[in-house]
């Protein structure tokens, strides 16, 4: 399995394909998250700092999409 760091520096992948990637590590890192939380299991048990670690890289890839929104207006 892939981590974020892999996918961010492989350069045969496209920009679509490292936002798909990242997209799905994410559903998966949420599913982990929820059933940690539902299951009794220990939530911090690294899966929130992965979360993160996600969304940045996906922030980083979309940096370059114009602001939408009521903020933007």
């Amino acid at each position: 399995m892939l981590n974020v760091n892999d996918i961010l520096s492989d350069e045969s992948l496209s920009k679509t394909q490292k936002i798909a990637e990242l997209e799905e590590l994410l559903s998966e890192a949420r599913g982990l998250q929820r059933a940690a939380t539902e299951g009794g299991m220990d939530p911090e048990d690294g899966v929130s700092r992965d979360l993160r670690d996600i969304e940045l890289a996906l922030a980083k890839l979309n940096a370059d999409k114009p602001e939408t929104g009521a903020a933007t207006l």
